[in-house]
C-alpha cells in the first residue's frame, strides 16, 4: 500500500501506474494524443481512491476497466466502436496464402528491423483489428493479463476471451504480412520446391479443427489427447507448420511492443498528479487510508 507519509513512494507508484496506461491506451487507441488524455483523465480519477488498495490485483483490474472504458469514448475511437463478428472461415487462410508462407523466409523482427519501424508497423497492425478483438488482444498478449482477468475487465466469459484472442492473433497475422508486403520491394525467397506443383494442395478441410485450435496449443491450453492429436498432425502438414510459425511470430512481436511516454511531458504531467494526490488524500476524512 502507498504511506502518505512517503513523497517517494508515492511517485515512485504513479511512475509506475503512468507508463502503466499510457502504454495500454496508446496501444488501445493507436494515437499519441489520446494516449495521452486517458492517462491524465484515468489517474486523476484513481487518485481518492488509492490509499485504499491493499491488493495489487484489485487496482490493476480497476485500472484497466477504467482505462478501457475511457479509450472506448475517445474522438477517434468512437467512430469505429461497431464492428461486426468475424468468424473463424473468414480468417482461414487460402491455398495461396499458405504457399506464400511456405515459400518465404519471415525476418527475424527483432533483428532485421529497427526498434522504430518495428513498433511503427506494429502499432498499425493492431489498430486494423476491430475494437472487441483489438481490446481483447491487448489486455492479454500486449498487457499479460489471465484469460479470468480479461473476462473480468471486458465483462465477458472466458469462452468468450479465448474466441476473441484467437481470431485477434489471425487478423494481426494477416496484417503485419500485408504491412510488410506494402512496404517491402525485394523479398527473400526460399523456394521449397521447384514448382507449386510439386507439393500435394493443401488440405483446408483437415486443417480447419487445427486452425480454430492453434491459439489454446500455442498457450498450452488443449489436454494432452487433443495436443497429441495436433502434433501428429503438424508432423504431416507442412502448410500447417509454415502458418503456426506465422501466427507465433505476430503474437512475439506483438509482445515486444511498450510505447513509451514523452519523458518530459510525462514528468510534468506527474508532478501534477503528486500534487493533486496529496490534496486528495488529505481531503479524506481522518483514519482513512492509513
Amino acid at each position: 500500500m502507498i504511506r502518505e507519509d512517503r513523497p517517494d513512494a508515492v511517485e515512485r507508484a504513479l511512475s509506475l501506474l503512468q507508463n502503466t496506461v499510457y502504454s495500454f491506451s496508446m496501444k488501445v487507441c493507436g494515437h499519441p494524443e489520446d494516449a495521452e488524455d486517458t492517462m491524465q483523465d484515468v489517474l486523476i480519477k484513481l487518485l481518492p481512491y488509492l490509499p485504499k488498495f491493499e491488493n495489487p490485483q484489485a487496482l490493476s483490474v480497476w485500472l484497466y476497466k477504467v482505462a478501457r472504458n475511457r479509450c472506448l469514448m475517445n474522438r477517434r475511437g468512437a467512430k469505429n466502436s461497431r464492428s461486426k463478428h468475424v468468424s473463424l472461415d473468414e480468417l482461414m487462410p487460402t491455398p495461396r496464402d499458405l504457399d506464400h508462407l511456405m515459400n518465404v523466409l519471415t525476418p527475424d523482427s527483432e533483428t532485421s528491423l529497427l526498434r522504430e519501424e518495428r513498433d511503427l508497423r506494429v502499432r498499425e497492425a493492431v489498430r486494423k483489428v476491430p475494437p472487441p478483438y483489438r481490446m481483447t488482444l491487448v489486455l492479454h498478449d500486449m498487457e499479460g493479463l489471465t484469460t479470468a482477468e480479461v473476462a473480468e475487465v471486458t465483462g465477458v466469459r472466458e469462452g468468450t476471451v479465448r474466441v476473441r484472442l484467437h481470431r485477434a492473433r489471425l487478423m494481426l497475422r494477416r496484417h503485419l504480412e500485408r504491412i510488410t508486403e506494402a512496404r517491402t520491394t525485394t523479398f527473400r525467397v526460399k523456394r521449397i520446391c521447384a514448382s507449386v506443383e510439386d507439393e500435394p494442395p493443401p488440405r483446408l478441410p483437415r486443417c480447419r479443427k487445427m486452425f480454430a485450435d492453434l491459439s489454446d496449443y500455442l498457450d498450452g491450453l488443449v489436454v494432452d489427447a487433443r495436443r497429441r492429436e495436433m502434433e501428429k498432425h503438424l508432423s504431416d502438414c507442412r502448410p500447417c507448420v509454415a502458418f503456426l510459425d506465422s501466427l507465433k511470430s505476430a503474437v512475439k512481436e506483438c509482445r515486444i511492443y511498450e510505447p513509451v511516454c514523452d519523458t518530459n511531458r510525462a514528468e510534468h504531467l506527474r508532478r501534477d498528479l503528486v500534487a493533486k494526490y496529496h490534496a486528495a488524500v488529505a481531503a479524506l476524512p481522518s483514519g482513512t487510508g492509513r
